[in-house]
């Protein structure tokens, strides 16, 4: 497997969607563990959605009712859906992908919320 790829960013006003994808190349997707982080300008970077390989989901309270996380594996992908976006969403979105004990880092994607 490759290393994850983040897409799905962008500018946006507030309360407009994005859905964040995160692709691995390869023929299978494994994992154990999947997370989303962001890391806003000035600011450490924070998780925001899990999705373990059971399908377990967790989802930060900042962000819950909001934020969904979800699977494709026909398309190797996970997905973060962001709704109702507000500009404390503007951030870096990263995803990393755990496996065999193994961290492996995308290079992230962009989120601006502004009108």
């Amino acid at each position: 497997q490759g290393q994850p790829v983040e897409s799905g960013g962008g500018l946006v006003q507030p309360g407009e969607s994005l859905r964040l994808s995160c692709t691995v190349s390869g023929s299978t997707f494994s994992f154990d563990t999947v997370y989303w982080y962001r890391q806003a300008p000035g600011k450490e970077r924070v998780w925001v959605a899990i999705i373990r390989n059971n399908g377990n989901t967790y989802i930060v309270d900042s962000v819950k009712g909001r934020f969904t996380i979800s699977r494709d594996s026909a398309k190797n992908t996970v997905f973060l859906q962001m709704n109702n976006l507000n500009p404390e969403d503007t951030a870096t979105y990263y995803c990393n992908v755990v496996r065999d004990g193994n961290s492996h880092w995308g290079q992230g994607t962009k989120v601006t919320v502004s009108s």
